[in-house]
């Protein structure tokens, strides 16, 4: 089975197979994303400390400010912020286990976003990295800047829901929906650029971050007999008959 069609498959697992599968097949994988966003920062803030490039590039948002622009950014970097992301994913997933009825199809998202926010707090934690040195529009959070929990939380979150979208029939509703959703993630980290609440690198580690977790999240349960243990196996070929 493909990876876009692994959920064609409507066998029904049980809870306690769905919970194993997302700390098997999820978390413990993500450990080694972990691993890397750790390793990356203290790199960046260690041997790389100071970058000039990322500095010229704050600076060059702040010169480039305007009204217009900062009441634009505001409202993209409002799409990332945990409020929002939390109750998008509580929404869409309610509304999609009313339509099919499938829980361990409707908690992807909510499983994505789980994971990116767990390794992004405790990463930040570690490495605290400072803020930009740069006017914030935006009262920042307690976390360090590194890396982007906004850009995380919305990559995560729309990337499900893009690959959620891929199962839509309708062609054209499908694509403008997958497009839409990868759109997001990118109007999140230039307004977080622009807003003077990350570097460069915090921005693109939180994207690898928030993908990583809704691919993870998106594959996280059993669907191939070849990839199921004997007993579940026999157990989903009983369901279908």
């Amino acid at each position: 089975m493909s990876f876009l069609t692994r959920w064609d498959d409507t066998s029904r697992p049980s809870f306690t197979a769905a919970l194993r599968d997302a700390a098997v097949r999820a978390l413990l994988p993500g450990l080694g994303l972990f691993a890397a966003i750790v390793a990356i920062g203290f790199v960046i803030t260690g041997p790389l400390r100071g970058l000039e490039g990322e500095n010229d590039l704050n600076r060059w948002f702040q010169e480039r400010r305007t009204a217009t622009g900062e009441s634009i950014t505001l409202v993209m970097s409002s799409m990332g912020n945990t409020e929002y992301v939390i109750g998008v994913a509580v929404l869409v997933a309610l509304l999609v286990l009313w339509r099919t009825k499938a829980w361990w199809f409707a908690v992807v998202p909510l499983l994505a976003i789980s994971l990116q926010a767990t390794f992004f707090v405790v990463a930040a934690w570690i490495v605290g990295r400072s803020r930009p040195n740069v006017e914030r529009l935006d009262p920042t959070p307690p976390t360090s800047s590194y890396p982007s929990g906004h850009v995380g939380a919305s990559t995560a979150l729309y990337v499900a829901f893009a690959l959620m979208a891929t199962r839509i029939e309708n062609v054209v509703a499908r694509r403008v929906l997958v497009v839409l959703c990868i759109l997001v993630p990118l109007a999140v980290s230039y307004a977080r650029l622009y807003r003077g609440a990350h570097h460069l690198t915090d921005v693109l580690v939180g994207l690898v971050n928030g993908v990583v977790c809704a691919l993870l999240a998106w594959r996280y349960l059993r669907r191939d007999a070849h990839e199921a243990p004997a007993a579940d196996a026999a157990d989903r070929a009983q369901s279908r008959t």
